[in-house]
């Protein structure tokens, strides 16, 4: 059970957020929570403090009567409780409740305690509050999707309860849940800052490092299938690169390799006698497809890692306006709420997840042109040739949904349009690079389902399973729980589905 103690990392996002546990609050972060809120209430006290007595925005040149100041934080949740489209999907709004309450817990926002308390009870009983796509620009964060959470902590909008969608009041009343108290700046605290576009952001990490294996795991067994020359994979080639992700992913594969009997020595065939020969059948060396994967792969990894780190830090930041110190006894205004950080994070990640679908796709190219590959039937047709079409369908699928990431992932980061009358000039449409980067996740899990079917196909059509590395067995032995081997064409929207499911959810190896 992790505790949240205002420093979370990824592991913890992974148990509360894919394993479900519950999480709970020491003695010490309420009572910092407890602090910075009576600091906050005493220090307000004839001046003036943006959001506790002022309007908001472009607003906020307009002092609030100390006998509606509660009323404002209450206008403030539902005016900008206006998102539109889609529902965000469970597992992403509950890392974003859990980025929130993290950031508030840290004693630098001044809310109420109950803000925190209630939204552990939403964590741990699975109320998932109603919150939409459309609506933020981040920049003074996630105004919108925060303000459909705050609606929720105060008792009012919707949630998704044991897989319906019901007011928020019943549930409440069904769970003995009381809502958060309102006393002093709660509906600012709560919608100003980054937590939507990082708990999906951190939520995109988690899968694409599921991701990133599993095209592991397809770049090795397509070195199998062709009987690469395994020194493009060498400790000693890979060395003479200095960066870290390169020499990782080669690693990576030489592991997963290590007990193939099908990738061969070069010394054992190129580096002997060689005279008389002008041309040589097979390749000298393999397209870059396959040749490539430790440099081409290498960078994502270490994109990966860096955009992890960022969304870290950012999860572990206070970033509100304005900032509590009580230890200087004094509150900071600025920007802290600015979401470039994460935007620009996110469009990168979303640049190395379409780089990943693309090489798929290629991979799955080269085993689908016979020209190409000079050892499989076109389409991998098991079946008869003209009367059977093999992987041809599914292929027009791959480069679709490619095509369609190399589109996404043009950046969200310089988008900027000024809006709030002008008092955001510049923003940083974080919340939709984060999203467009779950789509990007998605479609790129559809490209590698359709590869992992055409590498069992190949490996059946060989008759290699039984020489292919541990590894490569267990993959394929996963693939054929789902999709049997066929010569006969079948309806394969069923199956590709169904093999996407089973690698998003599954762990290859520790993430």
């Amino acid at each position: 059970m992790p505790e949240i103690k205002g420093k979370l990392g990824i592991s913890d996002f992974y148990d509360v957020i894919f394993d479900e546990k519950s999480i709970t609050l020491t003695d010490e972060l309420l009572d910092t929570v407890q602090k910075s809120f009576d600091f906050l209430k005493e220090f307000s006290k004839n001046k003036v403090i943006y959001g506790v007595n002022t309007g908001f925005g472009p607003m906020a040149q307009y002092k609030i009567k100390d006998s509606e100041t509660l009323q404002l934080q209450y206008n403030l949740i539902r005016s900008h409780a206006s998102g539109t489209g889609n529902p965000i999907t469970s597992k992403y709004v509950k890392a974003a409740m859990l980025a929130r309450l993290n950031t508030l817990s840290l004693g630098n926002s001044g809310v109420h305690v109950s803000v925190i308390t209630v939204m552990a009870e939403l964590i741990n009983k699975d109320i998932i509050p109603l919150i939409y796509e459309h609506g933020g620009v981040g920049a003074s964060g996630d105004l919108v999707q925060l303000a459909h959470l705050a609606l929720v902590l105060i008792g009012e909008g919707e949630v998704f309860y044991k897989g319906d969608r019901r007011p928020t009041r019943e549930v409440f009343e069904l769970e003995g849940i009381r809502p958060i108290k309102v006393v002093l700046r709660e509906g600012l605290g709560l919608i100003n800052g980054t937590s939507v576009m990082t708990g999906i952001g951190i939520v995109n990490t988690i899968y694409t490092r599921r991701l990133l294996e599993w095209v592991i795991s397809c770049s090795s067994a397509i070195n199998e299938i062709v009987e690469a020359y395994d020194d493009h994979l060498s400790y000693d080639l890979n060395q003479t690169k200095k960066h870290l992700g390169q020499r990782e992913i080669a690693r990576s594969m030489r592991s997963h390799l290590e007990d193939s009997s099908l990738t061969r020595k070069r010394e054992h065939h190129l580096y002997t006698d060689n005279n008389g020969v002008s041309v040589f059948e097979e390749k000298v060396q393999e397209y870059y497809s396959i040749r490539c994967v430790p440099q081409i792969l290498g960078p994502i990894l270490d994109t990966l890692n860096e955009v992890e780190r960022i969304l870290i830090e950012e999860v572990n930041s206070a970033n509100d306006n304005p900032i509590v110190n009580v230890e200087k006894q004094h509150v900071y205004h600025g920007g802290n709420f600015h979401g470039d950080y994460v935007s620009l994070e996110m469009d990168k990640l979303k640049i190395v997840v379409t780089k990943m679908s693309m090489l798929a796709e290629r991979q799955l190219n080269y085993l689908l042109n016979s020209k190409l590959n000079d050892i499989l039937p076109p389409f991998v047709n098991l079946g008869t040739l003209g009367l059977n079409f093999g992987m041809q369908g599914v292929q027009f699928t791959a480069t679709s949904t490619t095509a369609e990431n190399q589109m996404l992932s043009n950046p969200m980061y310089v988008h900027s349009i000024p809006n709030n009358n002008d008092n955001q000039d510049i923003v940083s449409m974080g919340t939709n690079a984060a999203l467009i980067t779950k789509k990007v996740i998605e479609n790129a899990f559809e490209v590698v389902a359709i590869e992992m079917i055409t590498v069992v196909q190949a490996i059946e059509y060989l008759g290699v399973k039984d020489k292919v590395s541990s590894k490569t067995k267990k993959m394929y032995d996963a693939v054929r729980n789902i999709v049997p081997p066929f010569k006969e064409d079948e309806v394969m929207y069923p199956y590709v589905n169904e093999v996407k499911n089973y690698i998003i959810n599954h762990q290859n190896k520790k993430s």
